[in-house]
């Protein structure tokens, strides 16, 4: 029984880190995924793509593009210094002067649209058969629309509103900078599954908000084709 196991290990072994004999030239990968901004209480959530060629097995050179759609509510903590202490100013004159109650809370739900492009090298470690390490850098543009939901509001949060984006909705672009990785499974030579999570800093509409640290997570099929670089 022992010896059984002990082969049992010694094969599985064997394969687990046997290096893989087939790596495509050109990936390709379309997948769910959750991008989180917890500084503003921001989940979104959308499609991941991306599309690389591999010169070695080691490293790989692509372009990553994903789209997201969420929700949150703006709430005067998540606002610039300079922007809490200008509202706070006006809600105490209202509030002196009897038009809004001292308790009143600003509050303001938004609808956001986000989406992200990045282009860069890829370091791949495939030193295990059915398995493949990756890491690489964040670094790309994000844009933002944000659109306030102003079904509802009363009058002194619709006219902040009507200040901040008077065109009824914000977009903004700006780099973000960061890193990613994650780990893929192989099904066969040509099919895997992707696991990439990717933490990235921007500071978007930084005329209203404070710098955000993210994070974008996503899982789904990566596809391998075109002629074998594992020699090269």
């Amino acid at each position: 029984m022992h010896r059984l196991l002990l082969a049992a290990t010694l094969l599985f072994s064997a394969c687990a880190f046997a290096q893989q004999d087939y790596v495509g030239k050109y990936d390709f990968y379309g997948g769910y995924a959750y991008l989180d901004s917890p500084s503003i209480n921001l989940a979104e959530r959308g499609l991941h793509l991306q599309a690389g060629m591999n010169p070695r097995t080691w490293y790989s050179m692509g372009f990553d593009y994903s789209y997201f759609d969420g929700n949150s509510t703006l709430l005067p903590k998540y606002l610039t210094s300079k922007l809490q202490n200008q509202l706070a100013g006006q809600l105490q004159q209202l509030a002196g002067a009897g038009l809004i109650p001292p308790s009143f809370q600003l509050a303001v739900p938004i609808n956001s649209v986000t989406q992200t492009f990045t282009a860069g090298p890829q370091l791949n470690y495939r030193h295990f058969k059915h398995f493949t390490l990756f890491i690489h850098p964040s670094i790309g543009a994000i844009r933002e629309v944000a659109t306030p939901r102003t079904s509802g509001l009363d009058p002194v949060t619709l006219a902040i509103v009507n200040g901040l984006a008077p065109a009824g909705k914000k977009t903004d672009w700006t780099a973000f900078y960061g890193v990613g990785g994650g780990i893929e499974t192989k099904l066969t030579p040509h099919i895997g599954i992707n696991l990439t999570t990717d933490f990235v800093h921007d500071h978007l509409f930084n005329d209203v908000l404070k710098g955000r640290n993210t994070v974008r997570m996503s899982v789904g099929p990566t596809f391998h084709f075109g002629s074998n670089v594992v020699n090269k």
